[in-house]
């Protein structure tokens, strides 16, 4: 089994910054892509942002240049640095990880953490 454990959300100001963490333990092989995903009140979960295990990364229009996906993969962790926040970015934020294991190393499980929630004050 795998565990995603976010933190680093809060209430911030419109224009301040975040930073968004997510620590992966178990036991496993390695993790593949990660990423973030959002969801709003009475909105669909939509992707924030991803990055591969080698470091390539990908974002929604609606945060680039303002949020930046990171990993330490020696600590198993992505993070989310979010700056020049809006109140349209308020929202539960949640990781993902494509997981492999010893037993199936050809095959990514998709695991997800129990988000956190960012709230930006006007």
């Amino acid at each position: 089994q795998v565990q995603l454990v976010e933190s680093g959300g809060g209430l911030v100001q419109a224009g301040g910054s975040l930073r968004l963490s997510c620590a992966a333990s178990g036991t496993f092989l390695r993790l593949n892509a990660m990423g973030w995903y959002r969801q709003a009140p009475g909105k669909q979960r939509e992707l924030v942002a991803t990055i591969t295990s080698g470091g390539s990364t990908n974002y929604a229009d609606s945060v680039k240049g303002r949020f930046t996906i990171s990993r330490d993969n020696g600590k198993n962790t992505v993070y989310l640095q979010m700056n020049s926040l809006k109140p349209e970015d308020t929202a539960v934020y949640y990781c993902n990880a494509k997981v492999r294991f010893y037993d199936a190393p050809l095959y990514d499980y998709d695991y997800g953490g129990q988000g956190t929630q960012v709230t930006v004050s006007s």
